[in-house]
C-alpha cells in the first residue's frame, strides 16, 4: 500500500493530500531514510513523522485497505 493512503487509512494525518504534501517536505522517514508518497509500506516498517518540534515513530502492524474508525489503531504501534 502506497505510504499517503496508509498514512490516512490509519488515520495519523487526516487528509491524503496532507499526507502526500508531508512526505514531498521530506517530514517522513521510512527506517530511517527520507521517502515519497509512493513507497510501500510493509508490516515491521518503522515510520517517523515530524510535526513542528512533535516527533512521532511507529511500526507497522498492518496494510489494511478499508479499516474503521475503532481498528485504526490496531494498524500500528507507537514507539
Amino acid at each position: 500500500m502506497r505510504l499517503d493512503k496508509w498514512l490516512k487509512v490509519s488515520r495519523l494525518i487526516k487528509r491524503r493530500a496532507v499526507a502526500n504534501e508531508a512526505c514531498d517536505a521530506g517530514r517522513v522517514t521510512a527506517n530511517g531514510r527520507p521517502v515519497k508518497a509512493s513507497y510501500d509500506v510493509k508490516t515491521g516498517d518503522i515510520l517517523e513523522l515530524k510535526f513542528g518540534e512533535k516527533l512521532i515513530q511507529v511500526e507497522v502492524l498492518s496494510t489494511a485497505d478499508i479499516v474503521g474508525k475503532a481498528g485504526a489503531e490496531a494498524m500500528y504501534r507507537q514507539l
